[in-house]
C-alpha cells in the first residue's frame, strides 16, 4: 500500500490577482513538470489546489459558551501563507521527500505524513 503525504506550498506573499500571465504560465510549467515528476516515480497525485488568498480565508475558535468566533482575514499576525497543496501517493517517506522537494514555490513546502486511522 503506498504512503500518503500533504505537500503544503507556503508562500511570503500569495495574491493570485497580481500575478500576471506570464507568472501563471511559468508557475503552471513548473507545477506540470511536478505531476510528472510523481507519475515518472511511480507516484500518484491524489489530490490539490491553489488557494485563494488569506484576505479571503476565515479563522474559526472555540469562544465564550462554545460558540464559534469568525475572524476575517487577513490575519496580521501572518507573514506567510499556504497558497496551495498536493495530497500525493508514494511508496515510502524517502520518496515523498525527494518529490516534494521537486515542487515550485518561492518560499517552502512543508511535507506532512497522513495519519492512517484503522477503520475509516
Amino acid at each position: 500500500m503506498a504512503e500518503e503525504f500533504i505537500v503544503m506550498i507556503v508562500e511570503p506573499d500569495w495574491d493570485p490577482a497580481k500575478v500576471s500571465a506570464a507568472q501563471w504560465a511559468e508557475s503552471m510549467k513548473g507545477h506540470g513538470a511536478f505531476t510528472q515528476a510523481v507519475a515518472d516515480a511511480g507516484g500518484q497525485i491524489l489530490g490539490g489546489d491553489a488557494l485563494q488568498p488569506s484576505s479571503s480565508a476565515v479563522r474559526i475558535t472555540g469562544g465564550r459558551d462554545g460558540k464559534p468566533v469568525y475572524t476575517d482575514g487577513p490575519f496580521s499576525e501572518t507573514k506567510e501563507v499556504v497558497s496551495g497543496y498536493y495530497k500525493i501517493g508514494v511508496r515510502d517517506a524517502a520518496q515523498a521527500r525527494e518529490l516534494a522537494a521537486l515542487c515550485p514555490t518561492t518560499g517552502w513546502i512543508e511535507l506532512y505524513p497522513v495519519l492512517q486511522i484503522a477503520g475509516m
